[in-house]
């Protein structure tokens, strides 16, 4: 018989959840509060304590979290926001619909992280935010980009936590360890629900209170809206789904670190792979098992003809894209952004992986040389 291999394998996980995740779907059916019910302050109450953030504010996706904290700053066309074109096209989206300019610097060449030291040159008197994004599960240098920050008066950093939720730098939780940490909760993520959904944190507190008012269409009280907002709620059953998923969480996340480790000393002999690097201060929560390789072609027709999927993020840097070539800026060149586009894949990550699966995955990569 075929061995049957999953990319993610939400089956397995909903399984293990069943009796919690259905129980938790009928209290909302039950009540029937579909908007803005019991469950959208527990989850927020939840995601404060185990970040250690001050505010956690839920929203209708990890996008709408990147929107509404650049809108909760004021951002405005001709405003500058500087991040990495090596990222899901989301990051810079937000900033385009707002007016403002993506600047893209380059990403570190082993973890595919924007690279802090490139981002003092890219700073104008427009930079208003800075969006690191935690690639593939671990956070960016956040300390350094803090920094620079804290050298200029108006700028804000706003971490891209959108595959990082559970991971930690030094310390502190991906999503408090900035001004600003946006995460997301589609189905796929590290922690996810059963569509869309997202969650803003913050430590302070008067962003908090306009980012509430303008995922409610700017709405102060109902009928009176003090600023533009959007439709920007995460729903009730959603912030179910993440409450059920919340009591395994802490296990998967240690699942997730040791299969990572456990596909890196798989790969340790093999010459022509090597993963991207986790920094010794961080961990990471393996959103993406990703893979750096000279022969990537071959080694994908090679994974696809034994039945193992593998995806890659990201074939095409944004400033490639042609929606937003004359929307950017780049500062310097984007030299590992590119080499590295042209060379990572993703082979199957999640926590119900077993160690027999990793070494036929890595066994059908070395028998295509």
């Amino acid at each position: 018989m075929t061995r049957q291999f999953q990319f993610i394998d939400l089956k397995s996980q909903y399984t293990e959840l069943k009796p919690s995740i259905d129980a938790r779907i009928q209290t909302v059916l039950d009540h029937g509060q579909y908007i803005m019910g019991p469950e959208v302050r527990e989850l927020e109450e939840k995601l404060e304590s185990y970040t250690g953030s001050a505010h956690c504010i839920t929203v209708a996706s990890g996008t709408e979290a990147l929107l509404i904290s650049l809108m909760a700053l004021g951002i405005k066309p001709g405003d500058e926001v500087i991040t990495t074109a090596f990222t899901f096209i989301a990051t810079a989206e937000v900033i385009a619909l707002l007016g403002a300019v993506p600047v893209f610097v380059d990403v570190e060449s082993d973890t595919g992280n924007i690279d802090a030291a490139l981002i003092d040159a890219a700073i104008t008197e427009r930079t208003r935010a800075i969006i690191p994004v935690s690639l593939y599960g671990q956070t960016a240098d956040m300390d350094a980009i803090n920094a620079i920050a804290a050298r200029h008066d108006n700028i804000t950093v706003i971490e891209d936590a959108a595959q990082s939720f559970g991971a930690n730098y030094r310390g502190q939780k991906s999503c408090n360890v900035s001004h600003i940490g946006c995460t997301s909760f589609f189905p796929s993520k590290p922690l996810g629900c059963y569509g869309d959904g997202g969650a803003i944190f913050t430590n302070r507190e008067d962003l908090a209170k306009i980012m509430r008012q303008i995922r409610v269409h700017g709405q102060e009280r109902r009928y009176y809206h003090t600023r533009i907002g959007v439709g920007g709620r995460m729903d009730t059953i959603q912030c179910a789904v993440v409450l059920a998923k919340l009591e395994r969480f802490e296990w998967e996340v240690e699942r997730r670190i040791a299969i990572g480790q456990r596909y890196i000393e798989l790969i340790a002999s093999n010459n022509l792979v090597r993963p991207v690097t986790v920094r010794a201060e961080r961990t990471s929560v393996w959103a993406q098992f990703t893979v750096i390789s000279e022969q990537r072609e071959k080694l994908l027709d090679a994974l696809s003809a034994s039945g193992i999927p593998t995806a890659i993020h990201y074939p095409t840097p944004l400033h490639r894209q042609p929606a937003y070539k004359d929307l950017c800026r780049i500062s310097g060149s984007l030299t590992n952004t590119e080499y590295l586009s042209d060379r990572v894949f993703s082979l199957p990550m999640h926590p119900y992986l077993t160690s027999d699966d990793q070494a036929h995955i890595i066994s059908a990569m070395d028998k295509a040389f």
